[in-house]
């Protein structure tokens, strides 16, 4: 029983060398010495968007309206139709740059609306559609002409904001709608003007 008992005692002082000599820093691999080496370190790269460059073109309805030049106090309403192209560039998903040019003379009964302009574009991405702001500068001029002879000008120079909303259908077409103030009680008949678009939007 004690010649047991000392076997097993033994048995257990092997095992705990071998576990020891497993563990040890160094090893040895086909008869050469192998210095232990530190797992590589890969660096995990930063996917950034490129920038987009882009043009759209599309259709307008312009909306005007001004205190009457007569004896009361009615306000003279005048919508108009045309068409718009938009010029801009994406830096990423989430600001841009972009450009505007309208025009709107149809069915007009006495105004047209012309507007250009250069606008920074705040913008949102939500999956496929992209919401987005117009915050920038631009000219807006109204021709007036009453049929009656009486023809006169309004221009205005100045700030200008609006937003919208793309969808994007494949990776470089969009269809977009959008909405911009132009005017705001301007000049002696307080004029106001805004502008609804709908268009198409293809990216380079």
């Amino acid at each position: 029983m004690k010649q047991m008992y000392k076997e097993m005692k033994m048995k257990k002082i092997v095992i705990n060398l071998s576990t020891i000599l497993a563990l040890s820093v160094t090893s040895y691999a086909g008869g050469k010495y192998v210095e232990p080496q530190d797992a590589p370190v890969e660096e995990i790269p930063v996917v950034i968007n490129p920038s987009t460059f882009y043009i759209g073109l599309g259709v307008v309805a312009a909306g005007l309206s001004r205190d009457c030049p007569c004896a009361n106090s009615d306000r003279l309403k005048d919508m108009t139709y045309g068409g718009i192209v938009r010029v801009g560039w994406d830096y990423n998903d989430y600001i841009g740059i972009e450009g505007r040019y309208l025009h709107a003379s149809i069915e007009e009964d006495f105004s047209k609306t012309t507007h250009y302009g250069l606008y920074l574009k705040p913008q949102v991405p939500l999956g496929s559609f992209n919401m987005y702001g117009l915050l920038g500068y631009g000219k807006t001029t109204v021709d007036y002409d009453n049929k009656q002879g009486r023809i006169s000008t309004l221009e205005k120079t100045g700030f200008s904001y609006g937003a919208g909303v793309e969808y994007a259908f494949t990776r470089q077409w969009k269809i977009w709608m959008d909405y911009q103030h132009l005017l705001n009680d301007e000049a002696k008949f307080n004029t106001d003007s805004n502008v609804f678009s709908l268009g198409v939007r293809y990216d380079f």
